[in-house]
């Protein structure tokens, strides 16, 4: 068996002697090394391989360096086995170079032997640190800490990692400006900070000239610019320079600026730092505000709440300035070559100046001491009787004014006020039933002037006055003219009532029929506010005058005619809607129809007109009774008929306020002198004309029991009864 082996010998470096290591699955013949960047001259010999064999054999080689990139570099003699070197190689681009090392038989050109074979590229100082930017730019706040991050560069080197080539230090060169109260400090890590404290106003901006370099045997270096911008911070306080303007106010005015602060500050213009915010001490009463001008920072004093001279003529205020942003002191103490300098800060101590507002005498209106005031009176209570007291005073101290009350608004006229001392009198009868009147409150409002100024100032006070309710009216039918059908059957017809008075002096109320037709007609039920008028039906055709007594919850009644129409109804139930039937008629039917109801009318009429001189008297009513009867017809006619003096004119009942009781219009005449006391026989009253209607006053019956109250309209009287 042939012992075979390999000799290396080298030409540039010593040939290992270490044992062939297992590399990728080949044997690796120990490596060769070519320094980068050599300087030749090429080619030249860089090892020789060696077989021992009996026979020739020749030489390959192949991979990197020779038939792969970078090609041309590496050539081996096939014959000697001498491997030689054609040109540099760049360490950055190639570190180690991959070849196979082959040996055939010359005869066959079978391979007789195949290893793997390293070519290293030495690494040499070639390439200088770079930074990753030439320039870098950074703001910061002129606020910042000693001590804190203001920037980090990193510098890379494109040489062996982890050899002295491609180690970097970094320091800084320069810095433009120098200024004694900062110093700019570089970490290993290329971090920059600083000691010391920046100031705007010294300078807003350093440039910093930064070297990275490397600890190769021949040092290379690069350099970098740091650009450090400042951002101005409130490091100096607003102070307060002079003020302008009067300082004077006048009183009972808003909107005014009576004075102007001005005030400087050394940070830059139109920055949070250097714009300011004004503050007042002392102006308890709200009476002020202070607005500051963006543009050239002066503090404008306006006056937002009128000012009162009686009650402080001057108004003594502090007025403190301070910026928008936070502000910060910075001042070095002490500078140390290690560590960080010492440092002191100081509070901010703001800004401030007093100053006094002269508050300028005005005349002030007067006023009332209660602006408002509730009354509670009776209705119909005594004329002339005291109601209450208003008082108004003249806040002016410099000077007095007379002062002079008077009704301001008071629609009803009831009332008058004594212009000297306040004092309201009731000067007509209250009546709780007026249109003026609401829920029962009537409101007076009371004027207070002074006389003797130009123009003169006036203030008012409101009188709420309660009017408590009486039982001074009686209950009314809605209406006193119904029509209702003729029928074998008993009918009823609906009636319903009203009173102006409130509870308890009002419905529910109490109905039925007296005098005559009191048996044909009754009420059912007697109790309500609407109820049902029940007809017997042996009741004919006819129309119908009842005299229908109403009460109220306290016992007050009137009696009061209600006409009934009492109709044939053929086909309808009741008067009105046999009308809407009969319009199918032929227009001679309708025109008999109502002739004949005309006629009916023109009897009832005639037969309210003509007193008689024997007439039959109604039942006496009895003297309890809270009312007068209405005149009424009776079924038969009297004898010796004359014309009256007035003529009673049948009117429907009005439902205003101002309506007590039925009322009927009366044709003015020259000649009145007094209702007949035959109209109202039934009742056996005396009658007395209030406000009488004729001149001689002594034909005015004297009894009072029963009163008549007239009030007149567009050339009529509207009357009405009265019960004392």
């Amino acid at each position: 068996m042939m012992f075979s082996y390999l000799v290396l010998m080298g030409i540039v470096c010593l040939c290992s002697t270490e044992p062939l290591r297992r590399h990728k699955r080949s044997w690796i013949i120990d490596s060769f090394d070519i320094v980068e960047e050599h300087l030749g001259p090429f080619p030249y010999d860089l090892g020789q391989i060696k077989l021992d064999r009996s026979y020739l054999v020749e030489f390959m080689l192949k991979g990197k360096g020779v038939d792969e990139d970078p090609k041309g570099v590496l050539s081996i003699d096939p014959k000697t086995g001498v491997i030689k070197v054609h040109r540099k190689v760049d360490y950055e681009q190639y570190s180690v170079l991959m070849l196979t090392f082959q040996a055939r038989n010359k005869s066959n050109l079978a391979v007789d032997t195949q290893l793997g074979m390293e070519v290293n590229i030495l690494d040499i100082n070639d390439n200088p640190p770079v930074f990753q930017r030439k320039v870098y730019d950074v703001t910061i706040e002129e606020a910042t800490k000693q001590g804190g991050f203001i920037v980090g560069v990193l510098a890379i080197d494109k040489d062996a990692a982890g050899t002295p080539n491609s180690t970097i230090d970094y320091k800084i060169t320069s810095v433009t400006p120098t200024t004694k109260n900062v110093e700019f400090y570089m970490q290993k890590s290329g971090a920059i900070s600083f000691k010391g404290c920046f100031d705007y106003e010294v300078a807003n901006k350093y440039t910093i000239t930064v070297e990275a370099k490397d600890r190769g045997v021949v040092k290379l270096s690069s350099t970098a610019s740091i650009i450090v911008n400042l951002q101005d911070g409130n490091n100096h306080l607003p102070v307060i320079t002079g003020q302008t303007g009067s300082a004077k106010v006048l009183e009972g005015t808003n909107g005014t600026s009576p004075l102007i602060i001005q005030a400087a500050d050394a940070d830059t213009r139109l920055t949070a730092a250097w714009r300011v915010r004004y503050s007042i001490q002392g102006d308890k009463g709200g009476h002020f505000s202070i607005y500051t001008d963006p543009d050239t920072n002066d503090g404008i004093l306006t006056v937002v709440k009128p000012l009162d001279f009686e009650e402080k003529a001057e108004q003594k205020l502090t007025i403190f300035v301070e910026n928008e942003e936070s502000y910060f002191s910075c001042e070095v103490k002490e500078r140390s070559a290690d560590g960080l300098w010492t440092i002191i800060t100081n509070p901010a101590k703001p800004s401030s100046r007093d100053i006094t507002i002269t508050v300028e005498d005005a005349n002030d209106p007067p006023f009332f001491l209660d602006p408002v005031r509730k009354v509670i009176l009776e209705e119909n209570g005594v004329v002339g009787a005291f109601v209450d007291k208003v008082t108004a005073v003249d806040p002016d101290t410099g000077r007095r004014h007379k002062l002079e009350y008077s009704i301001d608004q008071e629609p009803a006229g009831w009332f008058r006020v004594d212009k000297t001392t306040g004092e309201i009198f009731v000067k007509e009868s209250l009546d709780r039933e007026s249109s003026h009147v609401t829920n029962g409150t009537y409101t007076v409002t009371v004027l207070v002037t002074e006389k003797d100024d130009h123009p003169p100032m006036t203030s008012t006070a409101t009188i709420q006055i309660y009017i408590e309710d009486k039982n001074d009216n009686v209950p009314l039918l809605k209406e006193n003219m119904i029509s209702l059908c003729q029928s074998d059957e008993v009918s009823h017809a609906e009636i319903t009532a009203f009173d102006l008075d409130g509870d308890p002096y009002s419905g529910p109320f109490s109905f039925e029929i007296v005098g005559d037709h009191k048996k044909e007609w009754s009420f059912d039920p007697s109790h309500g506010t609407t109820v049902h008028l029940v007809k017997d039906k042996s009741v004919h055709t006819s129309l119908y005058t009842l005299i229908v007594k109403i009460s109220d919850k306290q016992g007050r009644f009137v009696l009061q005619n209600l006409s009934v129409a009492l109709c044939d109804c053929v086909v309808s139930p009741n008067c009105l809607t046999q009308r809407n039937t009969q319009q199918k008629v032929g227009s001679g039917m309708k025109g008999i129809t109502i002739l004949a109801v005309l006629m009916i009318l023109a009897c009832l009429l005639l037969s309210l007109t003509c007193s008689c001189g024997t007439v039959k008297s109604l039942a006496q009513v009895d003297s309890v009774l809270e009312d007068a009867l209405l005149p009424s017809n009776i079924e038969k006619p009297g004898t010796d008929c004359v014309v009256p003096t007035i003529l009673l004119k049948k009117t429907s009942v009005s439902h205003s306020k101002d309506a007590t009781l039925v009322n009927y219009g009366i044709q003015q005449t020259a000649d009145f002198q007094r209702v007949s006391s035959k109209i109202i026989a039934a009742q056996s009253l005396p009658v007395q004309i209030d406000e009488c209607w004729s001149r001689d006053r002594s034909q005015c019956d004297s009894s009072e029991t029963w009163m008549w109250k007239q009030y007149q309209s567009d050339n009529r009287y509207q009357v009405n009864l009265y019960h004392l």
